[in-house]
C-alpha cells in the first residue's frame, strides 16, 4: 500500500488513526498493540508473502539482541558479545544480499565469465534495505549498551511502525522508543493539525509535482534505453527533469512520513532539507537523505577511517591533520573510506552497474570537495570574501554535478546513461524540433550550420519540458521547505530550521492553525487527491 493511493488516504489511515485514539482511551498499551497490527496489515497489503519473508529475519534479530543483553560486561562476555554482533551483522547482510543482489551477482558472473546462466527472479520484499539497516543499527546499539531494556512489543513497534517502514527515514531505537513510552495515545489537536499539514504538503509534491514532470522526463530516458540518439537540449531536460522528479518525490515522501507519524504524536528524524540549495557536495549529502548519511557515517565510514588511522600510526606515519595537507594521509584516511562508503550507498540504492557508478561518482565528488577544502580553502586568509565569491560558483557546480550523476541513477543501463551523457556534452549535436527550427529560421534568415532538426521532441514537448524544469527548480530554490514553514511546531527531530528566519517569504509562510491556512490547505488537498490514481512512479519504496 502506497501513501498516494485511495485505499491508504480514505480507508487505512483514517481507520488506523481512529482505532489508535479509541483504544488509547482505555490504555496506551492497547493503542500501541493496535498500531503494530495495523502496520503489519499495511506491509502485507500489496503482497502478503512479504510478511512471511521478513518475519524470520525480525525474529532472529530479536533473539540476537536478547543474547547480547544477557551477556556479562566482563572481558569474556565482551569477546562473546563481539562474536554475536558479527554474526548478527553477517546474517543481515546475507539476508539483504540474497533477496536484493543474487540476480545482479549472477549477471556480473555471466558478464565476467562469458556464460549465460539463467536464474529465477528472487522476490524482493518491500523496504528491505531500510529495514535491514535499521536492524543492524539496533544490534550495534544493544552491543554498545546504548540500549539495555526492550520488550518484544517495543521491538515490533520499532521495526513495523508504518510511516517509516517502506522508505525510511532510518531511525534509531533510542530516539523512537522514548516517544512511544511517553505517548498519551489520545487525540491532540496540534499533533493532528501539524501532521495533516505535512501529509498534504507531501502528497501534493508527490502526485502533482514529481509525477507531473515525470511525464516529460520518462520518454527521453526510454529513447536512450532504445539506443536512439538524444541531442543536447532533450538530454539536459532529462537530467534536470529527473533530478527534480526525485527531489520532489523524496521530499514529498519525507513530508508524508513525518506527517503520518506526527498524527500519532511521534516525531521522525528530519530526512530532507532543501539539498538543491547546497553550495558544495558535502553540504548536499548533509541535506539529502540525512538519516542514510548519518547511518553510513556512524556505522561504516567512521569505523573504517578509525581502523586505517590506527594502522597508519602504528607504522609511524602521520595521521590526517586538518591544517596541514598530506597527500598520502588524505588518500589513505579520507579518500579511501569515502569511496568505499559511497560505493556501498550506491549498491544499497539498487542492484546494478549504474547504481555502483552513481555511488562511486559521488565518492569522487566528495573526495575532490574535501581535497579542495584542505588544500586550498584552509589556506585562504579571508574566508568571508572567499565564500561571497565562490559560494555561487560552488552552488552551480554542485547542481550540475548532481544532475549529471542522476542520469546514472535513472538510466536503465550503462549504455543508456552513456547515450544521455554524450548528448548532454554535445556529442549528438544540437537539434531542434522542426516547428521551432522553421520559426527560428524565418526570424533570423536561416539556421547556423551547427544547428540541426530532429523529431526527438515536438516543439510543444521541448517548451513544456523546459518550463517544468524552470518552474520546479525555481520552487525548490526560492520557497522555504516544510521544516522551515512548520519550524515553530518542531515538525521533526534533528531539524535545524529556526522559526521566523529566512526572509520575507518564510515569515509570510509560517504555518499557524488559522482559517486562512485551513482554506489554503483544503485547496491543495483537493488538487492532490484529484491526481491520485494517475500514472505514478514511486521511486523510493523499492529501496
Amino acid at each position: 500500500m502506497l501513501f498516494n493511493s485511495i485505499e491508504f488516504v480514505f480507508f487505512f489511515f483514517p481507520a488506523t488513526l481512529a482505532g489508535f485514539f479509541l483504544f488509547g482511551r482505555r490504555t496506551a498499551g492497547m493503542a500501541l498493540a493496535w498500531l503494530i497490527v495495523s502496520s503489519i496489515v499495511f506491509y502485507a497489503w500489496w503482497r502478503p508473502l512479504n510478511v512471511l519473508i521478513i518475519a524470520p529475519s525480525i525474529a532472529i534479530n530479536y533473539a540476537i539482541a536478547r543474547t547480547l543483553v544477557r551477556l556479562p560486561a566482563d572481558r569474556r562476555g565482551a569477546a562473546w558479545s563481539n562474536a554475536v554482533l558479527a554474526l548478527g551483522i553477517a546474517f543481515n547482510v546475507a539476508f539483504l544480499g540474497y533477496f536484493k543482489y543474487v540476480n545482479f551477482l549472477a549477471t556480473v558472473a555471466n558478464d565476467v565469465a562469458g556464460t549465460n546462466f539463467v536464474f529465477e527472479q528472487v522476490m524482493l520484499p518491500l523496504g528491505i534495505s531500510f529495514i535491514t539497516f535499521q536492524k543492524i543499527a539496533f544490534l550495534v546499539d544493544v552491543h554498545a549498551r546504548r540500549i539495555e531494556v526492550f520488550t518484544l512489543r517495543e521491538y515490533m513497534l520499532f521495526v513495523f511502525f508504518f510511516p517509516q517502514l517502506i522508505a525510511g527515514p532510518i531511525v534509531h531505537y533510542r530516539e523512537m522508543m522514548p516517544q512511544f513510552r511517553a505517548a498519551t495515545c489520545r487525540f491532540d489537536r496540534e499533533h493532528v493539525a501539524v501532521g495533516l499539514t505535512l501529509f498534504i504538503f507531501g502528497l501534493f509534491k508527490k502526485v502533482v509535482l514529481a509525477d507531473g514532470i515525470a511525464a516529460r522526463v520518462s520518454p527521453i530516458y526510454a529513447m536512450a534505453a532504445a539506443g536512439e540518439q538524444v541531442s543536447l537540449l532533450p538530454a539536459w531536460i532529462a537530467a534536470f527533469g529527473f533530478t527534480l522528479q526525485i527531489y520532489f518525490d523524496f521530499s514529498g515522501y519525507s513530508d508524508m512520513a513525518m506527517g503520518l507519524a506526527r498524527c500519532f504524536g511521534v516525531r521522525l528524524p528530519a530526512n530532507f532539507d532543501s539539498p538543491l540549495k547546497a553550495r558544495n557536495i558535502i553540504d548536499f549529502w548533509l541535506r539529502w537523505h540525512i538519516t542514510l548519511t548519518r547511518f553510513l557515517t556512524a556505522y561504516l565510514y567512521n569505523p573504517v577511517a578509525l581502523a586505517l588511522t590506527r594502522r597508519r600510526m602504528a607504522r609511524g606515519l602521520a595521521p590526517l591533520r586538518p591544517r596541514k595537507f598530506d597527500g598520502g594521509a588524505f588518500l589513505h584516511l579520507l579518500a579511501l573510506p569515502t569511496l568505499l562508503t559511497m560505493l556501498v550507498s550506491g549498491v544499497w540504492h539498487g542492484a546494478g552497474y549504474t547504481f555502483m557508478l552513481w555511488g562511486l561518482l559521488h565518492g569522487v565528488y566528495l573526495v575532490v570537495n574535501h581535497a579542495w577544502r584542505q588544500a586550498v580553502v584552509a589556506r585562504m586568509p579571508d574566508k568571508a570574501r572567499y565564500e561571497r565569491v565562490m559560494g555561487p560558483v560552488g552552488w552551480v557546480l554542485t547542481l550540475l554535478s548532481v544532475a549529471v550523476a542522476m542520469v546514472l541513477f535513472r538510466a536503465d543501463s550503462v549504455s543508456a546513461a552513456a547515450e544521455l551523457l554524450q548528448g548532454m556534452f554535445g556529442g549528438n549535436g544540437v537539434r531542434l524540433p522542426p516547428a521551432i527550427a522553421d520559426a527560428l529560421a524565418r526570424a533570423t534568415g536561416g539556421l547556423p550550420a551547427w544547428l540541426g532538426t530532429s523529431n526527438e521532441l515536438t516543439g510543444r514537448g521541448l517548451v513544456v519540458g523546459g518550463a517544468w524544469v524552470a518552474a520546479l527548480l525555481g520552487l525548490a530554490l526560492a520557497a522555504p521547505n516544510s521544516l522551515q514553514v512548520l519550524a515553530r511546531y518542531e515538525p521533526a527531530l534533528l531539524a535545524g530550521a529556526a522559526p521566523g528566519r529566512g526572509g520575507v517569504m518564510l515569515r509570510t509562510l509560517q504555518w499557524r492553525p488559522t482559517a486562512a491556512w485551513a482554506a489554503g490547505l483544503s485547496v491543495v488537498a483537493v488538487i492532490a487527491v484529484g491526481r491520485i490514481g494517475a500514472k505514478s512512479e514511486f521511486l523510493y519504496w523499492q529501496f
